[in-house]
């Protein structure tokens, strides 16, 4: 709304110019997210605990994982409210690309927050069935995928880090493919949200990282001395990033170490939708694999686990996802956290660094 007012403005007074800039909008955003979050986080964790909207543990956990019980959950919906607020105010709500990805982030949200409330009332972990889930993931991801094919013709080629020349075009395939993304990387980011302020942090930093993807690929200059595919209108995105990584810290402040609430699938499902939609419209789908390296690395300590048990009847890990597997070889859950984060802003630096080593 205030980009819209303040454009219509401009005419009459060029102060308003400053926010036709996608940096000054970003960065006022990212703020506006933060201090949103800030002020209405109280109240949520209030509202939640008077819900009964609690946390549901595993039977199977790490015994250290029983003092969580009683912690509000579905704390998503702190962040998806703040992001709601956020993009009303500070981007061009003519973007359509802006409504691809806010489309995921609504329909995910709302399956995570089914699967939430399931656990929450029947006091049952599992929640959702899964191929419940699933389906409607991919139902929902199917229609991004679709639309983001036949309206917006978005190129069906695929890039490959580190190769400048080398690009697959997938065609009609390339529908399933981002099908696979954003599903993937959804349940990727759900997976890992198993410690306090665990999977936050990766998303802010896959949401940084993804920041200055975005600007690149919807400045043509820049795309082209980059040698990167130049995407009309996926600039706007990189404020979309900036007002993720607002929300996320905001929720942070509340979620970290010893957490107050918990994030649920309400809000990894949805982030993790948001990230899979912003790289396939900015055309760095397969960097996302090294961007969020720690998803993908949990996400495949489960297929593991669970494939070498069906083979052999033993485990690979003490217990999956990994993050488990440290806490139970002793690592303070603390350690686990900032040393996962760690690994993040590495694996950040060198998809970044992808962008001139071709």
């Amino acid at each position: 709304m205030l980009y819209h007012l303040f454009s219509y403005l401009t005419s009459s007074f060029s102060v308003f110019n400053v926010f036709h800039y996608i940096t000054f909008r970003t960065f006022s955003a990212i703020l506006t997210a933060f201090l949103i979050s800030l002020f209405l986080g109280p109240k949520f964790i209030v509202v939640l605990n008077r819900l009964h909207m609690t946390q549901a543990i595993r039977n199977d956990g790490p015994k250290t994982h029983f003092q969580k019980a009683g912690t509000p959950t579905m704390g998503g919906t702190l962040i998806l409210t703040t992001m709601l607020a956020s993009i009303l105010l500070w981007m061009n709500l003519k973007n359509s690309l802006l409504w691809i990805v806010v489309f995921i982030v609504a329909a995910f949200g709302c399956i995570g927050l089914i699967d939430d409330y399931l656990k929450v009332s029947k006091t049952n972990p599992k929640g959702l069935k899964g191929w419940k889930k699933l389906f409607w993931e991919f139902l929902f991801s199917g229609i991004a995928a679709i639309l983001l094919y036949y309206n917006w013709n978005v190129d069906s080629t695929l890039s490959l880090p580190f190769l400048k020349s080398v690009r697959l075009d997938l065609g009609i395939f390339y529908i399933p493919f981002v099908m696979m993304v954003i599903v993937g990387t959804a349940n990727a980011v759900n997976l890992t949200d198993g410690l306090d302020g665990l999977a936050i942090g990766p998303i802010m930093i896959s949401a940084v990282t993804y920041l200055f993807l975005t600007y690149v690929s919807g400045h043509a200059e820049i795309a082209s001395y980059l040698q990167i595919p130049f995407i009309r209108g996926s600039g706007e995105l990189a404020i979309f990033c900036g007002i993720l990584i607002g929300a996320g810290l905001g929720f942070l402040w509340f979620n970290s170490f010893p957490a107050t609430v918990m994030m649920g699938d309400v809000g990894s499902l949805a982030l993790g939708g948001a990230l899979g939609t912003v790289a396939v419209i900015s055309k760095h789908e397969i960097l996302l694999m090294i961007v969020g390296g720690i998803f993908v690395v949990e996400a495949f300590s489960v297929m593991a686990q669970v494939l070498s048990f069906q083979l052999t009847g033993k485990r690979i890990f003490k217990m999956a996802p990994i993050h488990h597997h440290f806490e139970l070889k002793g690592w303070a859950e603390p350690k686990v956290i900032v040393r996962f984060w760690i690994i993040s802003i590495l694996l950040s630096i060198i998809a970044l660094s992808t962008l001139k080593l071709r």
